[in-house]
């Protein structure tokens, strides 16, 4: 019976001692990756003149156009819509980079 109850704690430090040879892998390059691109979230954003839902709207952005993001402001991102050449300013809720995880 004493022999039953030590098998328990056998397989215990056997498994504790897993994680341990997983931190003492190498440093992942998951760091030194690029940042993903901005994507369009929603099927189309406004785009604004101000950082603000209650500016003046200048356009349409569309899922399918191509933009570029020039700088952001709190959760809003001023961008060019290179479908169309219209500047302005975009909420972060609906245009936004994907994320990715990395396991390390």
């Amino acid at each position: 019976m004493l022999g039953m109850l030590a098998l328990p704690v056998l397989c215990a430090t056997t498994a504790s001692a897993a994680p341990a040879a997983v931190s003492a892998a190498p440093a992942s390059s998951c760091s030194s990756l690029p940042p993903l691109p901005y994507k369009v979230h929603a099927s189309a954003v406004t785009i604004r003149s101000k950082a603000t839902t209650k500016s003046t709207a200048l356009g349409v952005l569309y899922k399918s156009h191509k933009f570029t993001v020039h700088k952001k402001s709190g959760n809003w991102l001023y961008i060019t819509d290179r479908s169309t050449g219209v500047k302005g300013w975009v909420s972060g809720t609906y245009v936004y980079r994907d994320t990715r995880m990395c396991l390390d």
